[in-house]
């Protein structure tokens, strides 16, 4: 079984009418997975001029779940408290939480918490057995949320947050972070490089060339934790092919080497051929593909247990049918 988590409420981080990571993201996922019928609810804000041509799914239905929101403490299994007063005050009155793109509005606060609580929903319903894996439909992302630094669209550490709060809460040994966003989780990679317990692969565009500037080979890990990140960076308009060499010669067997207890993804989309912030290649096949062999490895070792959490994604169209191809495959 697979929940579906999401919220209207994350709508309600508004970050302005041009800016990329915007409300009608969400709006265009609900839209597409209700057209595939992975989903009967109907979409409480909905986007009336997409329409995605997807086939109608004929597996179980979805597990609609509401988020909750995260507690200070939980948001602080990573960022400290001043960090998160600052978070909290800037929102209070709108502006800019960087010297960059990370706008915020009075609702911000409570969305971020809000995203974090949905991903501590999602792992909490997998490890008591309600479901099997869970995908978190939220916003704003948060894989470049260092612990001390907003950046990137991203307030909290979303993917993080969770895998401290499975070691703490739920003592999980092993946990595998795949990051297959087109820029390079680099808050999750700085909050993990010291530990063995957490193995970090990000596949991305060359950091050369692409924003944060961070994700090198030689990037592995610090200290006890040398050798538990795996960057994978790719040139430019690599599509399908790469990323799936990659996936299948380089993250699948060190994945399996590791042999997590629980996978969390960190699952961005803005690989995409049609993205306006990325100029690769990747097709909805290939992020299905990719995701297709992301379970094995979760059935292999996790018990099938994983949280896929939505990072970036910026062409509407391409958004909702790359998460129906990831969901399709999670389901099976």
């Amino acid at each position: 079984m697979l929940a579906f988590c999401t919220s209207s409420r994350f709508y309600e981080h508004l970050t302005g009418p041009h800016h990329p990571e915007r409300p009608d993201r969400l709006r265009a996922i609900f839209a597409a997975v209700r057209e595939a019928g992975l989903i009967d609810s109907p979409n409480p804000l909905p986007h009336g001029d997409l329409y995605f041509g997807l086939p109608r799914w004929t597996g179980q239905k979805l597990i609609e779940i509401a988020p909750r929101l995260a507690t200070v403490e939980e948001v602080m299994l990573v960022h400290p408290p001043k960090y998160v007063d600052k978070v909290r005050g800037t929102c209070a009155t709108g502006g800019v939480l960087d010297a960059g793109d990370t706008v915020v509005g009075t609702q911000s606060f409570d969305a971020a918490m809000l995203a974090v609580g949905a991903c501590l929903r999602c792992v909490d319903g997998v490890m008591g057995g309600e479901f099997r894996r869970a995908f978190a439909a939220l916003r704003p992302p948060g894989h470049h949320a260092e612990p001390e630094v907003a950046m990137g669209f991203c307030l909290f550490s979303n993917v993080a947050i969770a895998a401290r709060y499975l070691q703490q809460k739920h003592g999980v040994g092993r946990i595998a972070i795949v990051d297959f966003d087109v820029h390079h989780g680099n808050g999750t990679q700085l909050i993990f490089q010291a530990d063995p317990n957490v193995f970090f692969v990000s596949i991305h565009e060359d950091p050369h060339i692409m924003y944060p500037g961070t994700g090198y080979r030689w990037e592995i890990g610090a200290s006890q934790g040398k050798g538990y990140t795996l960057n994978l960076p790719l040139p430019p308009r690599s599509g399908d092919r790469a990323y799936l060499e990659a996936m299948r010669n380089s993250a699948i067997p060190k994945l399996m080497e590791f042999r997590p207890e629980f996978l969390l993804i960190s699952a961005g989309f803005d690989a995409h051929r049609d993205d306006p912030l990325a100029d690769m290649e990747v097709t909805e096949e290939g992020f299905g593909e990719m995701t297709r062999m992301l379970m094995q490895v979760a059935d292999e070792c996790c018990r099938g247990r994983v949280v896929s959490v939505l990072e970036g994604g910026y062409n509407l169209r391409a958004l909702g049918r790359s998460v129906v191809r990831h969901l399709a495959e999670m389901a099976r």
